[in-house]
């Protein structure tokens, strides 16, 4: 997934942007978070993100300076201003440095949305992708799917098969309705009839060859 890291020094404006953002939409997910430019600096070294929102002046160090350092030695990182200093002079700087966008608090979600498929595209663009994320609930959810497959035709039950991924019954039909959208009886249904009509085109086949070995003898 593509790391964000979220830089600013009111905390209800990072908690806020890391819970209401659908990072996941993007294949996106907030690594860190820092309240002043020295911290958000020891961070992005660390974690070395693909896109940053940061505010443009904080404690300790200017928004601007710590940028064109980060530019200068992260080049494709993308970075999005989140401030409330309408001067126009702080804006062309920060077009200046390379920014992505240059955002007005209050900014509402639409703005924030479209700077974070911005970042991505342009991510994208220099070739800098990211293999998707398997989360816990893909991950149990690919196990059971695995299981089913195995032993479709057995007498599988549900329960059955999330005990065997450690998981409710419950929360194993929601992760497959949510994931696979389809029930467990439905994929459970749907392998065995791909199955059978494996099974029947193979019986048609060896049967016809046996056919043209006697015309042909």
């Amino acid at each position: 997934m593509y790391k964000v890291m979220i830089i600013d020094d009111e905390p209800i404006i990072v908690e806020g942007l890391s819970r209401s953002i659908p990072w996941e939409k993007w294949n996106c997910e907030v690594v860190a978070t820092a309240n002043d430019g020295y911290e958000g600096r020891e961070l992005i070294q660390k974690y070395k993100p693909n896109m940053i929102f940061c505010d443009i002046s904080m404690p300790e160090l200017d928004g601007l300076t710590m940028i064109a350092g980060l530019k200068s030695e992260f080049e494709d990182m993308e970075i999005s201003i989140l401030t409330g200093y309408r001067d126009f002079d702080y804006a062309q700087q920060a077009v200046n440095l390379g920014v992505t966008r240059f955002l007005l608090k209050p900014s509402n979600m639409k703005e924030l949305e479209e700077a974070v498929e911005t970042m991505t595209e342009n991510l994208k663009k220099k070739n800098i992708l990211v293999e998707p994320h398997e989360t816990a609930n893909s991950f149990i959810v690919k196990n059971a799917m695995k299981y089913i497959d195995e032993h479709y035709s057995e007498k599988l039950t549900l329960p059955e098969v999330a005990e065997k991924t450690y998981v409710s019954q419950w929360h194993l039909s929601k992760l497959l309705n949510k994931e696979m959208k389809k029930s467990f009886s439905e994929i459970l249904n749907e392998i065995r009839i791909k199955r059978a009509k494996k099974t029947v085109g193979r019986f048609f086949t060896s049967h016809r060859r046996r056919g043209e070995r006697s015309w042909f003898s």
